[in-house]
């Protein structure tokens, strides 16, 4: 059996959507955006992955299922012209020309901005789902979520070691992803006697894996390097202003802190001081002090 995903973009999204891998038997190709590539390539055993760009090397073989979890025009139409497929799971294009999606990924797609009911409605229910992203995906499929976990590539080595990792910046979509305390609570885990880093930008990937593999515990927002450290299985503490907890599957390593004021800022794109800033840094600083007394420590090797 083959079967092709199309999954482009947001890193944190292609690496949630690894855990697939485990569960489909099959021989699976993955299109991604050049940059997650490195996120897929020895990810997972006989995986194919392609980029964007190079789309029409998986047009070498018909497949048995096309999931395409993208909900714009080109995906679609790359899909519906050039992929000979006999079933097809998420978007395609109807007979209108337009971006349409499968009545059995509605329990995802309903959220989207391509929802059926309009991006009004789509935000409420998104608002009001407590099923993970991997649970609405794996259901849609006819599968049940049993907690397969992220699949990714072995970490590059990581220039960085300690205990706590910041990961203070969530990207530029979502900007109250971002919280204004990050350098307070650096001074107070420091102060108490824990090794903080705040994580830099690396070449690549694999070395921002490395980083955050050599670190007990990561704290930041909803963000590629929370799905990492998951993937990896760190131990999280993880902000959210504006965007769902409930999506997040926390594989029993990740304590979610939710803003008081999610609602209000719920997916929106502004920037508003009051989303960044009113999570407690002192609740904050207590949770994470609670998740390091029970992390793993560090090998040998990697605290010298």
């Amino acid at each position: 059996m083959n079967i092709l995903i199309v999954k482009l973009n947001a890193a944190g999204d292609v690496v949630r959507t690894t855990p697939l891998l485990r569960r489909l038997r099959a021989d699976v190709t993955w299109i991604t955006a050049a940059a997650n590539l490195q996120l897929l390539k020895g990810a997972y055993p006989d995986l194919r992955c392609f980029s964007w760009e190079d789309r029409e090397s998986a047009a070498d073989r018909p497949f048995d299922l096309v999931i395409n979890l993208e909900d714009e025009l080109e995906p679609a139409a790359f899909v519906h012209h050039g992929i000979r497929h006999d079933r097809h799971f998420g978007a395609y294009l109807d007979d209108s020309g337009a971006v349409a999606y499968t009545d059995d990924s509605r329990g995802w797609f309903d959220m989207s901005l391509i929802s059926v009911h309009g991006r009004k409605r789509a935000d409420e229910l998104k608002l009001q789902n407590r099923r993970s992203y991997q649970e609405l995906l794996f259901e849609g499929l006819g599968l049940r979520f049993a907690g397969e976990r992220y699949a990714l590539p072995e970490p590059g080595p990581g220039g960085l070691c300690g205990d706590v990792a910041i990961a203070p910046v969530a990207g530029p979509v979502w900007p109250m992803k971002n919280w204004d305390h990050y350098e307070a609570l650096q001074e107070l885990l420091e102060a108490s006697g824990l090794r903080v880093n705040v994580l830099p930008r690396r070449p690549t990937m694999l070395e921002h894996m490395g980083d955050i593999n050599s670190h007990r515990c990561l704290v930041g927002g909803d963000s590629l390097p929370m799905h990492l450290a998951i993937g990896l299985g760190k131990r999280c503490v993880t902000l959210f202003n504006c965007t769902s907890p409930w999506e997040i599957y926390d594989y029993g390593i990740q304590t979610k802190i939710v803003s008081p004021l999610l609602e209000k800022f719920f997916y929106q794109r502004g920037v508003d001081s009051a989303a960044t800033s009113v999570i407690d840094l002192n609740e904050v600083f207590n949770v994470v002090m609670s998740t390091v007394e029970v992390a793993d420590p560090l090998p040998l090797v990697e605290r010298q």
